[in-house]
C-alpha cells in the first residue's frame, strides 16, 4: 500500500494542528462533471455502481479534474437494501424506487443479513482498484447510509419530502421498526468492515433524513444505531457521522466514538463548536447553491466559512451534495479557495 502523499484529511480527523483544513465535496464523483455524463449516457446507474472498473474511474474523475484532498468511492446508499434482498430501481430523473416495501414482521424476517456484505463484493473490488490507482495521492473515503435513512426508503419505497409512511411505521410499530433498524445496522457494520479491509482510510455514514425526526425521536430511532456503527468501526478507521438537519443532536453525537460530525448550512459554525465543546472535528457546511455564484464570491464566502470554523478540527465541505448544475470551474474555485487559505 502506497504511503499517503496528502494525509490532511486523516490529520484533521485526528485533531492535529494544521495551517489549512482539508477539502472534499459530497457527490464530488458524479453529475456535474462532463466526463461522468459521458459514462452516464453509456451505462445505467447500477451498471456504473456494480462494475468495479467504472466505479473506480468515476471515483478518480474529481481527483484528476478538481483536485480535492480526498476521494470518495462511487457507490450508492441503496446497495444495502439490495443486499438484504429488496429490488431497487433507479430512474435518473426521478430517483429511487423500491417496488416491494417493508411493512410487516414477515417482510422484516425475510431480509437476509447473513452474507449481505459478501453480496456487495463489487464495492470492495472498486475500492481496491481505486486505492491502487490513487497510488497514495489522497485518502479514500468509504461510506454507507445510516439505518434510519435506509429504513425510510425501505418502508416508503421512494424518496419523499416528509417520509410520513416511514415515520408512522416507527411510531405505530416501534418494536418492529427497531428490529428492522437492527438488521440494517448489522448488515451495514459488516459492509463497512469489508470496505476498510478493501482499503478505505475512513468512512462516512450519511443520515440524509434524520432531520425529519424531533430531538426525542432522533434519540430513539437514529442515535443508538449511529453509535453502534461508530463503536464497531472507530477501532479500525476514523468515522464521520453526517445526520443532515439534526443540529439538535450535536452534543450527543460528539460524545460517541466518531472522529467527526458533518453539519449542513442551517447550523452555524459557532453553534456547532459550542454544542460539541470544540472536542470533535466538524465538517461542512457551504451551501451547494452558493457554488452558482461568481467564482470571486465563492472564494470570499469560503474564506469567511473557514474563518468561522477555524483551521483546527475542521474539514471544509459542502453542507450537502454538489448540484448537477454547478460549473466545473466553480467547483474548482471552491477547492482552490480552501487549499490557498488564508490567501
Amino acid at each position: 500500500m502506497s504511503e499517503l502523499k496528502n494525509d490532511l484529511l486523516l490529520r484533521a480527523l485526528n485533531g492535529e494542528e494544521l495551517s489549512r483544513p482539508p477539502v472534499w465535496m459530497m457527490r464530488q464523483a458524479g453529475r456535474y462533471l462532463p466526463e461522468y455524463l459521458k459514462l452516464r449516457a453509456k451505462y445505467d446507474f447500477f451498471t456504473r455502481v456494480e462494475t468495479p472498473e467504472l466505479a473506480c474511474e468515476i471515483t478518480l474523475q474529481p481527483i484528476n479534474i478538481i483536485g480535492p484532498d480526498a476521494a470518495i468511492i462511487f457507490s450508492d446508499i441503496l446497495v444495502i437494501p439490495q443486499a438484504l434482498g429488496l429490488q431497487v430501481l433507479l430512474d435518473e430523473g426521478k430517483g429511487p424506487l423500491l417496488p416491494k416495501t417493508v411493512n410487516t414482521l414477515q417482510d422484516v424476517e425475510n431480509l437476509q443479513v447473513e452474507g449481505a456484505a459478501e453480496r456487495l463484493h463489487y464495492v470492495c473490488k472498486a475500492i481496491s482498484l481505486a486505492k491502487k490507482e490513487l497510488n497514495g495521492r489522497v485518502p479514500l473515503i468509504g461510506f454507507a447510509g445510516a439505518p434510519f435513512t435506509i429504513l425510510c426508503y425501505m418502508v416508503e419505497g421512494k424518496g419523499s419530502k416528509t417520509f410520513d409512511k416511514a415515520k408512522s411505521f416507527c411510531f405505530t410499530q416501534s418494536p418492529l421498526a427497531h428490529r428492522l433498524l437492527q438488521k440494517i445496522t448489522d448488515a451495514t457494520i459488516e459492509y463497512l468492515k469489508a470496505q476498510v479491509k478493501a482499503g478505505v482510510d475512513c468512512i462516512q455514514v450519511f443520515d440524509s433524513w434524520s432531520g425529519m425526526l424531533s430531538s426525542d425521536d432522533f434519540a430513539i430511532y437514529a442515535l443508538p444505531y449511529l453509535k453502534q456503527i461508530a463503536d464497531a468501526l472507530s477501532p479500525l478507521c476514523p468515522v464521520i457521522l453526517f445526520p443532515k438537519g439534526s443540529w439538535y443532536a450535536l452534543k450527543a453525537l460528539s460524545q460517541t466514538s466518531a472522529s467527526a460530525i458533518g453539519v449542513d448550512w442551517t447550523c452555524s459554525a459557532s453553534f456547532a463548536r459550542e454544542q460539541t465543546s470544540n472536542k470533535i472535528t466538524l465538517q461542512g457546511n457551504f451551501d451547494s447553491s452558493k457554488l452558482l455564484m461568481p467564482t470571486a464570491h465563492i472564494k470570499r464566502e469560503v474564506k469567511k466559512m473557514i474563518g468561522e470554523f477555524g483551521t483546527q478540527r475542521y474539514i471544509a465541505n459542502l453542507g450537502h451534495g454538489i448540484l448537477p448544475t454547478v460549473p466545473v470551474d466553480h467547483a474548482k474555485a471552491f477547492v482552490e479557495a480552501v487549499q490557498n487559505y488564508p490567501n
